[in-house]
């Protein structure tokens, strides 16, 4: 066993390893919570100083995250938010929770990982552990990150450890918090795997010790390849079932009745959130380097980015059957988060919904309670919106309102009994009603 390797051990299990946390976005900061919560004192580095100014003071920008456990948390002399990366040094473990997208083309950008590692090589000492949680193809902790991080001449496995553990934050689930959720770890070598495991088993329920960083990173996208597949499957099952005038959120139903064989996933408007909509796509080009093409995955996604255009026929089609026209009519969307109750409208499909209602020159405006206001992002650049009040004269007003969010501050009788039109995209509306239409 490496000497260094047991001496952090130990520090780890005494609770004593000094822990940091880098990007303190919706993974970042519930782990930063969670190793608060178990007495460690921690670290936490994001490049944003309101973040790091709002942190300090005890106030909260995700929403989902209750202010009484923020600042109860992260109010302490234990904790500390910082944008000064020479801090790093001082760190016995360093985790790297950063964003992974695509870029334009549809392929990986590991742009935010390689330049954290930049930053961690830079003052990377003996007997520190970095982890990578950020998800992305099988091969980056190790042919990606670790050259870097070894150019100093420390070598992982010996001077310093190395590992891959994948974040498995659900935003807003009540039940399975990060404490709650299995953590899978991978380590380049023995002893990295070791402290690696280590670490995550003084703060959550239950760890998965795998082979390899590869293991650990091929077992998150299949997680979430696994959930788009079958969403999809759900999806087209959704068009091909209204065609022939059948409800498919019964015959959803009916088949959950089967005790074996068969797990129910639900259509929607689309796919949002920053883990469906993209990992599969680092599969898929990382499948390209062993010449397999990935149909199965690439179909799935398919068929999943076509659901905003889904809803949009469906709504086209309703509102000509009353007599208007899509082109400058009112349309009102009921939700930007990518699901209910949260603030995070990362890949929301609300986003092409509204983009493509805009195109066919409807007149378009949103409420929701959890985002006041839709600014730029990187795939929709001019998006500067205000969410609007809902009130019963602009739903009378309005020619078509899609639900697109169900969350759970909406009233959905109230808004059925003062809409025109409904467009219902989460079957939020059980009985059958003259001015709701299912998409």
């Amino acid at each position: 066993m490496n000497r260094l390797s047991l001496i952090l051990e130990k520090k780890i299990k005494n609770h004593q390893a000094k822990i940091g946390v880098m990007g303190l976005g919706y993974v970042g900061l519930p782990l930063v919570k969670a190793f608060l919560k178990k007495g460690f004192p921690v670290t936490g580095f994001d490049v944003d100083p309101k973040k790091v100014r709002m942190l300090n003071q005890g106030k909260r920008y995700l929403k989902h995250i209750p202010i009484d456990e923020l600042k109860s948390a992260f109010r302490t002399k234990r904790f500390l938010a910082t944008a000064d990366f020479r801090l790093l040094s001082k760190m016995d473990a360093v985790i790297i929770c950063v964003p992974t997208p695509l870029d334009s083309h549809r392929n990986p950008d590991l742009s935010f990982v390689l330049n954290t590692t930049e930053t961690i090589a830079k003052t990377l000492r003996k007997g520190q552990l970095v982890v990578l949680e950020s998800t992305t193809y099988p091969g980056t902790t190790d042919d990606e990150m670790r050259p870097i991080l070894e150019r100093g001449g420390l070598k992982a496995g010996r001077g310093f450890f190395l590992a891959f553990s994948p974040e498995r934050e659900n935003p807003g689930d009540p039940v399975f918090s990060t404490e709650r959720i299995p953590k899978v770890v991978g380590g380049y070598s023995k002893d990295c795997l070791r402290v690696a495991n280590a670490l995550y088993s003084q703060v959550v329920v239950k760890t998965v010790p795998v082979s390899s960083t590869k293991v650990a990173e091929s077992a998150k996208l299949l997680e979430n390849i696994f959930r788009s597949v079958n969403i999809a499957l759900v999806n087209e099952m959704k068009v091909i079932l209204d065609r022939m005038g059948i409800d498919v959120w019964e015959v959803i139903k009916a088949a959950s009745s089967k005790p074996f064989g068969f797990m129910p996933f639900y259509p929607g408007p689309g796919l949002g959130g920053h883990c469906i909509p993209i990992d599969p796509f680092y599969l898929t080009w990382k499948a390209r380097e062993v010449d397999y093409s990935t149909k199965f995955i690439e179909l799935a996604g398919e068929i999943n980015t076509s659901m905003p255009s889904y809803v949009i026929s469906k709504t086209v089609e309703a509102l000509g059957e009353r007599g208007r026209s899509i082109k400058g009519a009112r349309v009102l969307v009921l939700g930007i988060a990518y699901k209910k109750d949260i603030d995070d409208q990362r890949e929301s499909p609300s986003l092409k919904i509204i983009t493509l209602l805009q195109e066919k020159g409807a007149k378009v405006s949103y409420n929701d309670p959890h985002i006041p206001e839709l600014g730029p992002t990187r795939e929709y650049p001019g998006f500067v919106i205000r969410s609007v009040p809902l009130s019963a004269r602009r739903l009378k007003t309005t020619d078509a309102v899609i639900i697109a969010t169900d969350h759970s501050a909406y009233d959905f009788d109230w808004i059925v009994k003062n809409s025109r039109l409904v467009v219902d995209t989460r079957n939020v509306i059980k009985k059958k009603r003259s001015n709701v239409v299912k998409a």
